[in-house]
Formats: structure tokens, sequence, C-alpha cells
């Protein structure tokens, strides 16, 4: 066999190994391990109130490295610190796993009919599927934005466009600083309604 295509070969399994172990992490040990984030995000994932985030259905990528960056300081929220500092990469990994792997649920928000087409259009000039991915779906670090609570898109945009959220490769804080308060109001209007 030609060493070129023996290393290429071995480059790929090792990065299939490595996919692997973020994927395939023990659904039920994160179910077990999840009871703890059911008092805010609800037994599946889905809190029972606004404006926390729809973990359920979420990529398991974006997941473990949002919890890692809460844990590593980051991404900071004061209540959830303490239930994140202790926990081992295989604890993050596990609850990632079980989250992606539960249905995210439509939220009660009543969107305004202008402003989610206001929004599609900003949506459309400032080129979020080119990340979001069509739908809004999300993809491996690139979150599911679909159908997230009003409130909590609105937070997270702002405090991208203020600096208060960094833990992004940049691409968020710089779209977010040319949004003006209204077109983040619709791009959440427009967003909180995806399903």
């Amino acid at each position: 066999m030609h060493a070129k295509y023996v290393a290429a070969l071995t480059i790929v399994a090792g990065l299939s190994v490595g996919a692997a172990r973020i994927t395939s992490q023990d659904v039920e040990a994160g179910r077990k391990k999840a009871e703890i984030c059911a008092v805010c995000h609800g037994l599946d994932g889905n809190p029972p109130q606004p404006p926390l985030p729809i973990l359920a259905g979420q990529t398991a990528r974006y997941l473990y490295l949002q919890i890692r960056d809460f844990q590593q300081g980051r991404r900071t929220e004061p209540q959830l610190t303490p239930f994140v500092k202790d926990l081992s990469q295989a604890d993050m990994l596990d609850l990632a796993s079980f989250f992606a792997a539960q249905r995210a649920r439509p939220t009660a928000f009543k969107s305004d009919e202008a402003k989610v087409e206001r929004g599609k259009q900003k949506a459309a000039e400032t080129l979020c599927t080119m990340c979001h991915l069509g739908g809004f779906m999300g993809q491996n670090e690139i979150p599911r934005v679909a159908g997230q609570p009003y409130e909590y898109i609105v937070k997270q945009m702002h405090d991208f466009k203020y600096g208060r959220r960094t833990n992004d490769a940049g691409s968020m804080t710089s779209v977010s600083k040319t949004l003006s308060d209204g077109d983040i109001d619709d791009l959440a209007h427009y967003l909180a309604d995806l399903y």
C-alpha cells in the first residue's frame, strides 16, 4: 500500500474515533446526571419558563463546549457555575448527549407577524444560515436557534453585541454589533417562531 494512502487512512480513522467520543456517550448516564438540571431546564431540556434556553435537541458538540466554557469561565452565569464546576469531561459529554437526544417543544411565545417578516429579511441580509444552516437547526459548534425562547435570543444577541459574551470565534460578536435593538427584536420574533 502507498505510504501516503496509509497515512491518510490513519488520520481519517483517528478523526472518526475522536468524533465518536463526542456523539456516542451514554445517554442514560446523562439522563441520571441531568436530574439536577431539571429544576431550571426541565426534565427533558425544555425549560418550564423563559428566559432559559431549550437544551433539548441542541447539537451535542455545542452543548459540550458550552458546559465546558461555563466550567472554565469563558462563559459566565452565576447560577450555573456551582453545578458545572466539578463535572468531569465524561459527565459533560453524557449530559450533552442526553439533551441532544431529547425533542425540543414549541414555546408559548406569540410572535408579531410584521416583526417575523422583518426578522426573516434581516437574517437573510446578515447571512445567518451560513453558520446556523437552513431552518436554523445548527451544526457541530453552532447552536440550533430555531424555536429558542424570545427572551433568551434577545439576551444572547445583546450579550454578544455589548461584549458580555465572547466565547465564539468572533462571528456573532461581529454580526451583532451591526444590529440595532429593533433588528434584534425582529430577529428574536423570527427565530422564536421557527419550528
